[in-house]
């Protein structure tokens, strides 16, 4: 599902990543960990195709995104990878059942979809119950606990069915409990949806329950 060789990355002087390879199969769930700085979240917006590395090759489900112009390269991001961040990044005027369809009415609107309006709802509505928020649909994200949030970003991450779901630090910012949930849930969806799933954390204990566990240091794999 995910190729990638010699993905180097400067900021500056700084040498951030140093001659990356990675493969990720289809179905697989993997963790990327290590200290603050290490260049994690760097190589994972590479990846999720928000960032552009200074040199190296990247596939993803056999199409080399990084060859792309800026308006192809959008609509692979939109249509073929989700994004959760640390931080939900919902809009906070809109229901959670409007803020999971956004993305999906957005490839409707660009002509990338022939889904009509209606049926991008009834997906909406499916993935919000497949991730236990069939009774919130109707609430903003003022309304719902952290948890919830970004179950909602979960949701909006998969309305398009990507062929990749990347997350960095999705349960930073939760307490235990809810943090535990949350894991639970990627492991779900890997077993419903065949979902390729990679995460950057810092949490030990989600990296143990990965199919693959790959530490960074100082911009490589060690």
């Amino acid at each position: 599902m995910i190729e990638c060789s010699g993905i180097n990355k400067y900021y500056g002087n700084i040498h951030v990543l140093k001659d990356i390879a990675l493969t990720v199969d289809k179905g697989e769930v993997v963790t990327i960990v290590g200290a603050s700085g290490a260049g994690k979240s760097t190589l994972l917006q590479i990846l999720g195709t928000l960032l552009k590395p200074d040199s190296g090759i990247l596939k993803i489900d056999g199409t080399e995104p990084l060859s792309l112009d800026e308006k192809g390269l959008s609509a692979f991001r939109n249509s073929r990878i989700g994004f959760v961040f640390q931080f939900h990044h919902l809009l906070p005027e809109f229901t959670a059942l409007e803020n999971v369809m956004m993305p999906a009415l957005i490839a409707v609107a660009e002509k990338r979809s022939s889904l009509s309006a209606h049926a991008v709802r009834e997906r909406a509505l499916e993935i919000l119950s497949s991730v236990g928020l069939g009774e919130r649909v109707s609430h903003r994200p003022a309304q719902m606990s952290g948890g919830e949030q970004q179950r909602v970003a979960i949701a909006r991450a998969l309305i398009n069915n990507p062929a990749v779901l990347f997350a960095d630090e999705p349960s930073g910012n939760l307490d235990s409990r809810t943090k535990e949930e949350l894991h639970s849930l990627f492991f779900d969806l890997r077993a419903k949806l065949g979902q390729t799933i990679v995460i950057v954390t810092h949490d030990r204990e989600l990296a143990k329950r990965s199919d693959r566990t790959l530490e960074m240091r100082d911009g490589e794999f060690i």
